[in-house]
């Protein structure tokens, strides 16, 4: 189960969720960061041991028991570190593959109206690289956490300690590299927005000419899309550099700036040592001092590298967080059919945003059992009669099932209702058998014997395990479209809406098949949308559609009473209607 008080929406959450892991990153960076002030140190008592061994005072034993020391220490300093990089990465993983399935969950339950308007490249764009920027963000900045703020407050107070005037003057330059960084924070943002425009645009630049590719091929527009291609990639490279200059040439000025005490550190370093300064200093404690500040002037400027890398995040925050907003959907494992039961439309109108109504004041019922008709001139709108079921937009007027309104049912509910099989059928890019079991384990060779399509795939190279391809693109018109009938028929719903699911097949195939869909959709409703009469005949009910409002009535009535239906059937059937 999850969490119900987690909100993916809010970057914090993504830290509480992993709290277990963050003790460790916690414990190892406390050890880590505060052993780094033994580096300096040693150094410094290394140094002075030296120049004792030089002047006849010192002996290598000492220096000896410095260095073992040293050495010991290191080892479990970077020892410390690799624990910490080691659970903060392990956080970084774990917070990406949550972020994703969210974000998953959230753009599979949205309309394809919404994520068609939204482009395909803008979609991936923040399902892949945004999520990425974004974990990225939080990595570093828990990596700097303690890398940069503890280290900095550990090296603050050894500084003050050995002199804390000096200290004081050494380190008012690092605060100088953190204004200069929050300065360039909208230049940052802005090249990084326009970074992610552009990678958008390149990513639908490069779907369009992979997908579309045979079409330009055959009239001649390659060239074409070839040129407005490279404008694409151009833009993007120079988004791209003016980006990645934005964030990291910066840094060796941050740095520059950072390390402007170290005039002022030798000055009044060397009064010291000479013993005219605030403080009285071997030549130990002057190498400790130089080596602390230099190491502090580094971890600042990595902190304002680190304000760079935030503002970054910050802008993909901004791109995916309208789509992780609201509580996190647990999606089902598995939908259990609804049993049959009576289908009612009453005063059903639909519309596109922005467009006219399409649907007018469409009524008419079904039981189990039935097979509906549904067809009309072009463009009448009896694919849009089909969509409507399913809910993606909103209707007027009601579509019930056994009494409940289809527009208050779950996602998970109206599932277990509605079977849909589009105009153009959806194929995985997977096996055969995947396509239509789609993870359950009954047998799928019945339901391929109903589209007649056992035959074609035992004479394939891997039979059930054949590869399909993208979009099915291995497989003829025809077999694509008995493939999706077949996977709709194996997870069958007290009510299937196929439209035109036989446009490319030859008559006596198509007579085959509907003898097997009334065999085994025998208990459940069939809105079946085609231009092909000849087997309206056989129908329970049909339904004419003509500027978006429907006549219906058995084959006969319409026949008797609609001339164009007649005229329609007549023209089909070389003149021969049988009423």
């Amino acid at each position: 189960m999850r969490d119900k008080t987690f909100r993916p929406d809010r970057v914090k959450d993504y830290f509480l969720a992993e709290w277990k892991v963050l003790l460790f990153v916690t414990a190892s960076g406390l050890i880590y960061n505060i052993g780094l002030l033994a580096g300096p140190w040693f150094e410094g008592k290394m140094t002075g041991e030296l120049v004792d061994i030089l002047t006849g005072s010192g002996t290598m034993k000492r220096m000896a028991v410095l260095a073992l020391c040293y050495v010991v220490t290191v080892l479990i300093v970077q020892g410390s570190r690799y624990f910490k990089r080691f659970y903060v990465r392990r956080f970084a993983n774990n917070v990406s593959r949550r972020m994703k399935q969210i974000l998953y969950a959230k753009l599979v339950t949205r309309s394809r109206e919404s994520l068609t308007a939204e482009g395909a490249g803008s979609v991936m764009t923040k399902a892949i690289s945004d999520v990425d920027d974004c974990v990225e963000g939080m990595r570093k900045f828990t990596t700097e956490l303690f890398d940069t703020g503890v280290a900095l407050l550990a090296y603050g107070c050894m500084l003050l300690c050995y002199d804390w005037r000096l200290a004081l003057i050494c380190m008012v330059f690092p605060p100088i590299s953190y204004a200069a960084a929050e300065k360039l924070k909208r230049v940052v943002q802005k090249t990084g927005e326009r970074g992610k425009e552009q990678a958008a645009a390149l990513n639908a630049a490069t779907l369009d000419r992979a997908r579309n590719a045979l079409t330009y091929r055959v009239f001649g527009r390659e060239e074409d899309r070839r040129l407005a291609y490279e404008q694409n990639l151009d833009s993007y490279e120079s988004a791209a550099i003016r980006a990645n200059v934005w964030n990291t040439a910066m840094t060796p000025i941050y740095r520059s700036i950072a390390l402007l005490g170290v005039p002022f550190l030798v000055w009044f370093g060397q009064k010291n040592v000479t013993g005219t300064g605030w403080s009285s200093w071997d030549i130990a404690a002057f190498t400790t001092f130089l080596a602390c500040f230099t190491k502090l002037a580094k971890k600042a400027s990595s902190a304002a590298k680190l304000f760079n890398a935030v503002h970054k995040a910050q802008v993909s925050w901004r791109r995916v967080k309208p789509i992780l907003a609201g509580q996190e959907e647990e999606l089902p494992e598995s939908v259990t059919p609804e049993a049959p039961a009576t289908l009612n439309v009453e005063n059903l109108c639909f519309a596109y945003p922005g467009a006219e109504e399409l649907l007018h004041d469409v009524s008419f019922s079904a039981k189990p059992g039935q097979i509906i008709g549904v067809t009309g001139p072009v463009a009448c709108g009896k694919s849009t009669l089909g969509k409507a079921f399913l809910c993606e937009l909103p209707y007027s007027g009601s579509i019930t099932f056994a009494g409940q309104e289809d527009r208050e049912l779950t996602k998970e509910q109206r599932s277990a209702v509605f079977g849909y099989l589009g105009h153009d059928p959806e194929l995985l890019s997977a096996s055969v058998k995947e396509n239509i079991c789609m993870g359950d384990t009954k047998d799928p060779m019945p339901y391929l014997r109903a589209v007649r399509l056992d035959r074609e795939v035992a004479e394939m190279e891997l039979g059930l395990d054949t590869l399909v391809g993208p979009e099915g693109h291995r497989l003829s018109g025809g077999q694509a479209q008995r493939l999706a009938l077949a996977r709709t028929l194996y997870h069958k719903r007290p009510v299937l809406i196929l439209d035109d699911p036989f446009s490319a097949l030859d008559r006596p195939t198509e007579k085959q098949i509907f003898a097997s869909l009334r065999e085994i959709a025998g208990d459940s409703i069939v809105l079946l949308i085609s231009h092909r009469l000849y087997l309206f005949p056989e129908f329970d009910q049909v339904l004419w559609m003509e500027a978006g409002r429907v006549t219906a009535g058995t084959h006969e009535e319409l026949l008797q009473k609609l001339p164009e239906y007649a005229a329609l059937m007549a023209e089909q059937e070389g003149g021969k209607v049988h009423a």
